[in-house]
């Protein structure tokens, strides 16, 4: 998606979480990112490091016309006002939590049951799908991107996508 807006900077959630703020990270994140962004600068957001329980030396996020931040609570409700689009990944959390058990290890083990109820009351708390604008489904070959529930858009403006970008983004 980043190269289908021309290169689009990205924001990656899990470099503002820890595992102190799984989820409790919206003023880090309104101070070291959306603020400076609104004003037309350039952001400086600090990397947390999960290996080594840390944050690291400050990152720079350039100002964009569009900026992309994925993961996890990124359509929470303190920071829809300040979204162009919420993109929903339309996947079963007993997959998703599969996957990030793969790609974290063994080492890892301990923060994935923390992390499995501290989603579940997040989303409890402040649901982000009902407030999708697109659904993203994984699709044989690449993705399916449907209306969301808070689209305006017709049944006929769904789009499959595959190596190439579609005219949505």
């Amino acid at each position: 998606m980043a190269a289908a807006l021309g290169g689009a900077p990205v924001l990656h959630l899990d470099d503002i979480a820890s595992h102190e703020q799984l989820f409790e990270w919206t003023d880090r994140l309104m101070a070291q990112v959306i603020r400076p962004l609104a004003r037309g600068e350039s952001a400086h957001y600090t990397p947390y490091d999960w290996q080594a329980r840390t944050f690291t030396a400050p990152l720079p996020l350039p100002a964009a016309p569009v900026v992309l931040v994925e993961g996890v609570g990124a359509g929470r409700r303190a920071l829809r006002p300040h979204l162009a689009l919420l993109l929903w990944m339309e996947l079963p959390r007993q997959e998703s939590w599969a996957r990030g058990r793969r790609r974290d290890g063994a080492e890892q083990r301990e923060f994935w049951d923390g992390w499995v109820k501290a989603e579940h009351a997040h989303f409890a708390e402040d649901p982000s799908r009902p407030h999708a604008d697109l659904l993203v489904r994984q699709a044989p070959e690449g993705y399916e991107v449907l209306p969301g529930p808070a689209s305006t858009g017709g049944p006929d403006q769904s789009v499959t996508q595959s190596n190439s970008p579609s005219s949505l983004w």
